[in-house]
């Protein structure tokens, strides 16, 4: 172990750790200059109507999870890691939005999901109604449902849809079509009987009826779809699988005949049907890859189930066909889980795979007239420090060992979760384990059995039409009043026939001046 910590002392110490290239100021001078002369251009606002509107979801992506998933991709691609760019980095508008929900300072992913989607705070656990609406009070419901930035899209003429690697019936979709006194009432499996006789509808029943005419609904949670004790047809040997709805209803056949006459819907459960498909030939998908929630991408079988990346693909190649646009939520939801076991490597992995998705849509879509914005629901209680080096593993040790127990720590921990290990009365000396395992779960001061969200703002990043609009701290819930200014859709339109004429406004100060020399 003394080994160990010699090298990497010698490491810190060892001028090979700088680029060479940063050792002249002249690199860094340019550099800045560059970034100024970015800064100077973004002085001309793009004010365009944006026809498209795509949020980005990161479930739990905090702003040191953003630093670490940097890092890691740069280093995924040999390189040091902290220069590294991820694709939400070069976004010209930042911003930090506020995450409290109204009843709680440290919040979760129901209120939250109701805030950046429906535009108002709730309570905890709870979606897509007013913070008027108690927890697991169905009879405080009625009345009080709000609708989401999702819903305006498709009342403005505009295609809809939802990508999330969590069950498509979690907290994060659910608010895009739900009206809900409980986040977890997936089906009507796992509602109280006072809910169910309160004629309160669970949330897999809300995604057909509510708004059946969603074109894209991509993610995992099958077995809420299918009656109880029904085969999973991926996993027809396994219990935990199998349906759990309680009135019997098969609601991907009840999704099907919701379905004009005349259009064409497709349900797939497996990568590749998903990836054959005729898209030119599709008016609805339905794809439901799990039973529950997708699998980590680090664990993922990539014959059967699709990347993020390529739901997100898929799903805007599917909306682009409408000319008036669409909105497309997607959601990085399994970040979150890695955090709450604990599982640094893997929540790290999602957070770069969301970010591919980001690259990716950037790649099918222009600024000119796509507003896409980045965000977290909440944080994490998730940190790296120790004084590591230049081009450290993210998930390495710190270059020094505790002056207290005498022991080694990994860069990465969590101020509480299941991490936290005594062993023969003192912490667990990580040198003992693999602490670069996928499932390796990090060091936690406090002992939990799943690791808790952090109550610090999130970032905003905005790109496109009238992206400058997030620009401070925010509430969280001003994010979809943002997003529908800039696509003149909800309520807020009475700007609209100017913005739809933003060359004509700028042209008139020189027509009256030409008048006049005239």
């Amino acid at each position: 172990m003394k080994v160990l910590l010699l090298i990497l002392l010698a490491q810190l110490c060892s001028p090979s750790l700088v680029p060479e290239r940063e050792k002249d100021p002249e690199y860094w001078r340019g550099q800045a200059q560059e970034t100024l002369r970015a800064a100077l251009r973004l002085q001309r606002l793009n004010q365009n109507v944006a026809k498209n509107l795509i949020l980005f979801l990161g479930d739990g992506m905090g702003v040191s999870t953003v630093t670490a998933a940097r890092i890691l991709k740069g280093q995924l691609q040999n390189r040091k890691g902290e220069e590294s760019l991820l694709e939400m980095d070069k976004f010209p508008y930042v911003a930090l939005a506020k995450t409290y929900n109204t009843n709680a300072q440290v919040p979760d992913s129901a209120g939250t999901a109701t805030a950046y989607l429906c535009g108002v705070k709730a309570n905890e656990g709870t979606v897509g109604v007013s913070a008027s609406v108690t927890r697991d009070r169905c009879n405080t419901t009625k009345g009080q449902e709000v609708t989401s930035i999702l819903r305006w899209a498709k009342d403005g003429g505009k295609s809809v849809g939802i990508v999330t690697t969590t069950r498509v019936t979690h907290a994060t979709p659910s608010a895009a079509y739900a009206h809900s006194a409980n986040r977890d009432w997936y089906s009507d499996g796992e509602m109280p009987p006072d809910a169910l006789e309160g004629g309160c509808k669970d949330i897999a029943r809300q995604l057909v009826e509510n708004i059946p005419d969603i074109e894209v609904i991509l993610g995992g949670g099958r077995k809420y779809m299918f009656p109880k004790n029904a085969s999973d047809v991926e996993y027809p040997h396994e219990d935990k699988h199998r349906g759990t709805r309680l009135d019997r209803r098969d609601l991907v056949q009840a999704w099907h005949e919701a379905k004009p006459p005349g259009k064409v819907a497709k349900y797939v459960w497996h990568r590749r049907d998903l990836l054959a498909l005729n898209l030119s030939r599709v008016d609805f998908l339905l794809g439901l890859f799990e039973p529950g929630d997708m699998v980590y991408e680090l664990d993922r079988n990539n014959e059967t189930d699709p990347s993020l990346t390529e739901m997100v693909a898929v799903a805007i190649r599917m909306l682009q066909k409408n000319p008036r646009g669409f909105f497309l939520l997607v959601e990085g939801g399994r970040i979150d889980h890695g955090h709450h076991e604990g599982k640094a490597k893997q929540a790290l992995h999602e957070a770069v795979e969301l970010d591919r998705a980001i690259g990716l849509a950037a790649r099918l879509t222009s600024p000119q007239d796509t507003l896409s914005v980045v965000t977290a629901d909440h944080s994490h209680v998730f940190t790296f420090g120790g004084y590591t080096p230049r081009g450290n593993p993210i998930f390495g040790l710190a270059p020094m060992q505790s002056d207290v127990d005498r022991k080694p720590f990994t860069s990465i921990l969590y101020g509480n979760g299941p991490g936290y290990k005594i062993v023969a009365g003192e912490r667990e000396n990580v040198s003992a384990v693999d602490f670069a395992h996928a499932n390796y779960q990090a060091q936690s001061a406090v002992p939990l059995r799943q690791e808790t969200h952090g109550g610090e703002d999130v970032a905003v990043f905005a790109r496109g039409p009238m992206a400058h609009l997030l620009h401070g701290v925010h509430e969280q819930n001003y994010i979809p009043h943002a997003m529908a200014y800039a696509a003149c859709i909800g309520s807020n339109r009475a700007h609209c026939n100017a913005a739809s004429r933003p060359t004509t406004t700028i042209l008139l100060p020189f027509l009256a001046l030409l008048f006049l020399l005239c």
